[in-house]
């Protein structure tokens, strides 16, 4: 299952980055998939918006949820550590 999580437009619409995340499955394959489809969701998406110039869509794995969680293992880790540091009341 693919998730849009956000979307970054030029100014100038010309370009837009869409950035995806995955339930399972292989994020290089889906990427590469969805990059080579842009062109047909690009013109739906010309059928259904009414504006003079629609994007060309490039797919972004989007990789803030493992960031995210590489940081609170990190501030786990830190306070765990510095919970041994102190001294006992």
């Amino acid at each position: 299952m693919v998730t849009m999580q956000a979307v970054e437009v030029t100014p100038d619409y010309e370009h837009a980055k869409v950035f995806f995340s995955l339930l399972v499955g292989d994020p290089v394959a889906c990427e590469a998939g969805l990059n080579q489809a842009a062109g047909f969701l690009r013109a739906g998406l010309f059928k259904r918006l009414h504006i003079h110039t629609v994007p060309t869509l490039h797919f972004q794995f989007d990789r803030t949820t493992e960031k995210a969680a590489d940081m609170n293992a990190l501030i786990a880790q830190a306070v765990a550590s510095r919970s041994k540091n102190e001294p006992s009341e």
